[in-house]
């Protein structure tokens, strides 16, 4: 203690008050704050000096307010204070109270003493500190907070307001039932259960998600924080405060993600992709399910660096891989790779694989990929490798299958020669060309004797051997500039060069008539046929090889009425056919009115289940002194005498009356299909006709027949279909593949089915290429929703490929033959009752 403190702390002037004694820091100044004495306890926290104004020892933010104080003191105020801190090294802080001694000295004395609020300032500093921190952590979070007191006081703070769009002066819902009406619908019970349990103080309830209307009439997802801090005498909620943030971005992130997750783990479980994540640091890799079915590793045994997965790799394949992989890894790029494994039961399996190698936060290598058994994919590629139809890429083979369907458009499948419609073509072009021609033109109509006892009594594989046999003869025997088709069923037209010669013509067919009357073997049967041809030519080039091409069929009826197995030559005389024309429609006219066209049925089964699906009608000539003819005997001639109409119309009737018998006596066939030619697509009294049967939707289709060119029909043809589809008549395609329709006939008709023609279907069990047409043809179909019957199944392998081709419906000999009305509906009666069985 400094010698003038100790004197001048006692000092008369006080009073009689001995600052000297005061633990507190203490002294006494005058009016204008000059320090006239002090104890030590000052002396510990300010600079001063007897004789030197107090303020001089203060800080200089402290200077002012103290100044204040002493002046209000001097005023008249009893007594004055104001909050001061130590100056150096000490932080402290006081509160400076002034006040003059009750004494009878009227010296202008005042007494200043320090109260030390150090600790006190400390905390309210830092409370001030953390509310400061607080709200400014609330507004930078967006959070905007709430108070509520069960005195109905209420607190929501500015962000609370912006969250919904309300400004300072919007009103705010007063109570629950009006603040409900602004939650979603879908929200509020769960919100008024959430709240609930937030007040009875569960914790999981601490926080919960709702939706709220924006002033602007929108919604916003609100995450509520709350808790109960104040409770009444009786235990219920006093006091509720808590905070709510506007997480509308965040649900709609998150409503991203979970789309995005899901469709990743659709993406995952339809691509069956194995996915591996490897620690080589910690010598662990994590697979999983699929990863450990590729891999066959039991589901709770670990997989280790270094152990299974390099077992498993095929013994070809381990070094490279493991090289190439170490390589990878160690440059840290991703990679992929094609190895193989070899699987439990030995057999070679192939796999293709995505890597990351990387380096996480905690320095370890690690790296994730995915693997996935490619054997499937393999061995198809492979498969289709040794198809040059089938080429690198989708692409090629749409274009691929576009190109067969086109081919098969002009060709005759059985025999690859040319089809009619590649003849008719030809034939065009000819005319179109007659100017150019340096000679004349000869037409060869050829019809092969015998073939449909073959046919019938051997079956269609018989027949379509000896179709083939007789286009090798047709190869063999023409010159390359000839041109050979087969126009359908057992015809066939050549189109050669004429010299004016006819004994080379004559040679030309002698020679074809040789050669297909030798003998040939088929399945150790010997099959004879023999072949009469029809000629025609001109040696004018202007001549129409149309009217040529009737002339030679002209002909050719003249050599089959002469004994067949010869040619003939087209002369004015053979005109005389016409009368034989005429006189088979006059037993035609008869047999009309004499009814003896009938019909046959021909059942047909679903390609799955075997159900009967329908049956196809086929006209029939119950002739007096013949016996039953099939339509390759008289529709020629009723097409020719206008009555194929007529007799399109007595079967369907007659199908129709059977089928009303056999549905009364409980037998049910579900579908019925008619032929109907193209002329009488083009007869005006159809759909008159049609719609006076009683006809059941769904119950008929109409089925085109001839060489109909769907892609050339004309308004009268197409406003008939249109009829008939009205009329719920389906439309079916016969003998698709043959060239009798054309993929954009079949984008114009738009049929409901259509038939594959038996010559397609005779080798599919033995043939890839026949095979990939059918499949072809079916996939054209499935485009178009078009269903796919297929004739001419002969053997349950056809049943079981065409099945497995995807085809819906199946007809043939090897299923059922074509019957009269009493074997078909005892077949129906087979079927009832084995299927009740």
């Amino acid at each position: 203690m400094r010698p003038d403190v100790a004197i001048k702390a006692t000092s008369p002037r006080g009073g009689g008050i001995d600052i000297a004694t005061l633990p507190s820091p203490a002294a006494w100044v005058d009016a204008n704050g000059i320090v006239e004495a002090h104890n030590a306890a000052m002396s510990d926290f300010f600079d001063v000096e007897s004789g030197r104004p107090f303020s001089d020892a203060l800080r200089p933010e402290d200077v002012g307010a103290f100044d204040l104080a002493l002046k209000r003191l001097t005023l008249g105020a009893p007594a004055a204070s104001v909050e001061i801190q130590a100056t150096g090294d000490r932080k402290a802080s006081f509160i400076a109270s002034l006040a003059k001694p009750q004494s009878d000295d009227a010296s202008q004395v005042i007494l200043l003493q320090l109260i030390d609020i150090s600790s006190l300032r400390q905390s309210f500093d830092a409370l001030a500190e953390r509310e400061s921190r607080w709200n400014h952590a609330l507004v930078g979070s967006a959070s905007g907070v709430w108070d509520q007191r069960n005195s109905g006081e209420m607190y929501y703070s500015e962000v609370w307001r912006s969250i919904r769009g309300l400004g300072p002066d919007d009103p705010i819902a007063q109570n629950m039932e009006e603040w409900l009406e602004l939650v979603h619908p879908q929200d509020r019970e769960r919100v008024l259960h959430s709240i609930e349990r937030q007040n009875e103080g569960d914790p999981d309830y601490t926080t919960f998600q709702y939706r709220e209307m924006h002033k602007d009439g929108h919604y916003v997802w609100i995450e509520c924080r709350g808790a109960c801090v104040e409770r009444d005498e009786n235990g219920q909620p006093a006091r509720i405060v808590g905070t709510d943030t506007d997480v509308t971005a965040r649900k709609a992130q998150e409503e991203w993600l979970e789309g995005l997750s899901r469709r990743l783990k659709l993406a995952v479980d339809i691509s069956r992709i194995g996915i591996f994540e490897t620690d080589f640091d910690a010598g662990i890799s994590e697979w999983d399910e699929r990863m450990r079915e590729i891999f066959e590793v039991p589901f709770d045994e670990d997989v280790r660096v270094g152990d299974f997965w390099e077992r498993k790799l095929h013994p070809d394949d381990r070094e490279q891989t493991l090289a190439h992989v170490e390589k990878r890894i160690a440059a840290l790029k991703p990679f992929t790779d094609n190895y193989r494994i070899t699987a439990s039961d030995g057999s070679t399996r192939y796999i293709r694989a995505n890597s990351l190698p990387y380096v996480d936060n905690d320095g370890h290598l690690k790296m994730i990929g995915v693997n996935w058994d490619v054997t499937e994919d393999q061995r198809l590629r492979q498969e289709l490798e040794c198809q040059k139809a089938l080429a690198e890429a989708r692409n090629a083979e749409l274009d691929q299958i576009r190109i067969d369907a086109e081919y098969s458009a002009l060709h005759d499948y059985l025999t690859a020669l040319p089809n009619r419609r590649y003849l008719e073509s030809r034939l065009d072009e000819l005319r179109k060309t007659s100017s150019e021609r340096k000679r004349g033109i000869a037409v060869l109509h050829i019809d092969l004797d015998r073939f449909k006892q073959i046919n019938d009594t051997l079956g269609h594989g018989a027949g379509d051997a000896m179709l083939k046999h007789a286009a090798r003869i047709l190869r063999d025997n023409i010159r390359p500039t000839d041109f050979a088709a087969r126009i359908g069923g057992d015809e066939f037209v050549v189109l050669l060069d004429y010299d004016g010669n006819d004994e080379v013509l004559s040679t030309i067919a002698d020679r074809i008539i040789g050669e297909m009357r030798q003998p040939v073997w088929h399945n150790g049967q010997e099959c004879r046929f023999g072949a009469s041809i029809g000629i025609a030519y001109s040696e004018d080039r202007s001549a129409d090889p149309r009217a040529l091409l009737q002339n030679a069929d002209i002909a050719l009826y003249n050599a089959k009425n002469q004994g067949r197995n010869r040619h003939e030559f087209y002369t004015q005389s053979s005109r005389r056919l016409l009368a034989d024309a005429r006189r088979l429609s006059s037993e035609l006219l008869r047999a009309l009115e004499n009814d003896e066209i009938i019909p046959f049925y021909q059942l047909q089964f679903d390609a799955k289940t075997r159900q009967i699906t329908g049956a196809e009608c086929l006209a029939r000539w119950r002739h007096p002194t013949q016996g039953i003819l099939g339509p390759d005997r008289f529709l020629a001639a009723a097409d020719e005498c206008g009555v194929l109409a007529q007799i399109d119309g007595i079967i369907l009737e007659k199908a129709l009356a059977d089928v009303a018998v056999w549905r009364q006596e409980g037998l049910h066939l579900p579908k019925i299909s008619v032929n109907v030619s193209a002329r009488r697509l083009k007869d005006p009294n159809l759909a008159s006709g049609l719609a006076a049967l009683d006809i059941k939707p769904g119950t008929v289709s109409f089925e085109l027949l001839e060489s109909v060119f769907l892609d050339r029909q004309d308004a009268a043809v197409m406003a008939n279909l249109e009829t008939l589809r009205q009329l719920s008549i389906d439309i079916e395609i016969d003998d698709f593949g043959t060239g009798h329709a054309s993929i954009v006939g079949l984008l114009n008709l738009k049929p409901s089915t259509l038939k594959i023609d038996r010559q397609l279907i005779e080798n599919i069990p033995t043939s890839q290429e026949q095979r990939i047409l059918v499949m072809s043809i079916i996939q054209i179909a499935r485009s178009l929703k078009i269903k796919v019957t297929a004739e001419g199944v002969e053997t349950e392998e056809h049943a079981r490929i065409l099945k497995r081709l995807g085809c819906d419906v199946l007809q043939g000999y090897g299923l059922a033959r074509p019957l009269d009305v009493t074997a078909t509906g005892d077949l129906l009666r087979a079927h009832k009752k084995a299927a009740a069985t």
